[in-house]
């Protein structure tokens, strides 16, 4: 399980080549990079900052994460996801499984996007022009996160 929630940038390439290093028994590797944009909802953004509480977010990461394990074959799995003030072009959030088969990586990586968005710990603040706002949850993301619903039927033991 590799989780980290930290201020600092990274490195795609040098966390890839980590994931992978010494595992000759992973056939495919997907990965999703979130970024922060120039615009939201038809304005600027000056900057975002995101802002979480320490201990529950790492915890909340970890439960997702070994969900996804329950439900895929993985052979590693790495979330990383920044706080602090980010600006237009900065790295936010990167998500990497791997797997001996394509298929397991991919929906993995698109279940951990997913529910990261909607389950996630983490408060968004836009700065823009015309003054500051916080971010609300979308609908949208609620659909998205939806359609993985639960393992069985049974409570998955995340917050919502």
């Amino acid at each position: 399980m590799t989780v980290r929630v930290q201020r600092e940038d990274f490195d795609v390439g040098a966390e890839l080549e980590g994931l992978t290093r010494g595992n000759t028994g992973i056939g495919g590797v997907a990965s999703f990079l979130g970024l922060v944009r120039d615009m939201a909802g038809g304005e600027p953004i000056r900057s975002m900052t995101l802002e979480h509480y320490p201990g529950m977010t790492e915890r909340q990461l970890a439960a997702i994460e070994a969900e996804a394990r329950q439900r895929w074959p993985l052979d590693a799995c790495l979330i990383i996801h920044r706080y602090g003030r980010l600006e237009p072009g900065d790295r936010i959030v990167f998500v990497a499984t791997a797997s001996a088969h394509r298929a397991a990586a991919l929906e993995a990586c698109e279940f951990l996007i997913d529910w990261l968005k909607t389950r996630a710990p983490f408060w968004k603040f836009e700065e823009t022009p015309q003054g500051g706002r916080w971010v609300e949850a979308r609908e949208e993301d609620d659909v998205a996160a939806a359609r993985w619903g639960t393992r069985d039927g049974e409570p998955d033991g995340l917050d919502p």
